[in-house]
């Protein structure tokens, strides 16, 4: 009998998440039965498969609490993708403060500090839990930047302050896909704070296919090395003014994984799936 595996997702995906039926075809073609179900289904016997894939799951920004205790009770009775340990650390973004790869400059503002803002020539103030641009504004007063940090803080979050960087409406971010630890295809991705932006990682991302650079593979390659074994990472990079490459974020928990974008990525995933059971 074949392997079994559950997508999982969150209670209405049908209009955002156009990725699971891809996804579950080739997972078919890989030997594995899929399965599509909510990550908060009380229903769902997890034990019952084989693997658990973390996938849609986008509205755990407002539950974090909750979905992590469902990650890590998933991981007591079967394999849970990616661990409940890189969930735990990837949903709050402090943790680019511990990694060793170059980041976007960042000032952070943690619950009961006061907002003390560098001049900057335009502010992205944003908490360090969010989603989808969440609770983010791009500001060019540094009032108002202090404002919403203190705001942030007040009700106790972690503000992360960034200078907005013009480059990226020319360069755009570039999306790094990885399977098993194994680069799939990349993306190259409108910016999130434009006028004409969607919404990131809801199924309506637009972007065109790219060819990487090398030091964008070595920097991607620099900040896997910080993780664990992953069945899945998308890293999220932009250049400086110098030219040089920064992680924005390694995206570990649900991101959207372009799999319309590259021939071969849904068969990339559903490859590194079966290597995993």
């Amino acid at each position: 009998m074949g392997a079994s595996a559950a997508y999982v997702t969150f209670a209405d995906p049908d209009k955002l998440d156009d990725e699971k039926g891809l996804a579950v075809a080739a997972w078919a073609e890989a030997g594995i039965t899929g399965r599509i179900v909510r990550w908060d289904d009380p229903e769902v016997d997890w034990a019952a498969f084989d693997a658990v894939v973390v996938r849609t799951t986008w509205d755990y920004v407002t539950r974090r609490a909750e979905f992590l205790d469902w990650a890590r009770h998933v991981e007591s009775v079967t394999r849970l993708l990616n661990p409940a340990a890189v969930l735990e650390r990837n949903t709050d973004k402090v943790y680019l403060r511990d990694l060793k790869a170059p980041i976007i400059p960042t000032s952070w503002v943690a619950p009961g500090e006061a907002a003390n803002l560098p001049v900057l020539d335009e502010y992205v103030v944003k908490p360090s839990i969010s989603a989808g641009a969440r609770d983010t504004i791009r500001t060019a007063d540094r009032e108002q930047a202090e404002e919403h940090a203190a705001k942030l803080a007040a009700n106790g979050r972690t503000a992360m302050i960034q200078p907005y960087l013009d480059m990226v409406e020319g360069e755009g971010e570039t999306s790094m896909l990885y399977f098993g630890g194994r680069f799939s295809h990349a993306v190259r991705r409108n910016p999130m704070l434009t006028e004409n932006a969607t919404k990131p990682g809801q199924g309506n991302d637009h972007g065109e296919l790219r060819t990487p650079d090398p030091d964008q593979f070595a920097l991607a390659e620099q900040v896997l090395g910080e993780f664990p074994e992953l069945l899945y990472a998308r890293v999220d990079l932009v250049r400086l003014a110098d030219g040089s490459p920064a992680l924005i974020e390694i995206e570990l928990t649900e991101p959207y994984l372009f799999l319309h974008y590259a021939p071969d990525a849904a068969a990339n995933l559903a490859t590194a799936l079966a290597k995993a059971i």
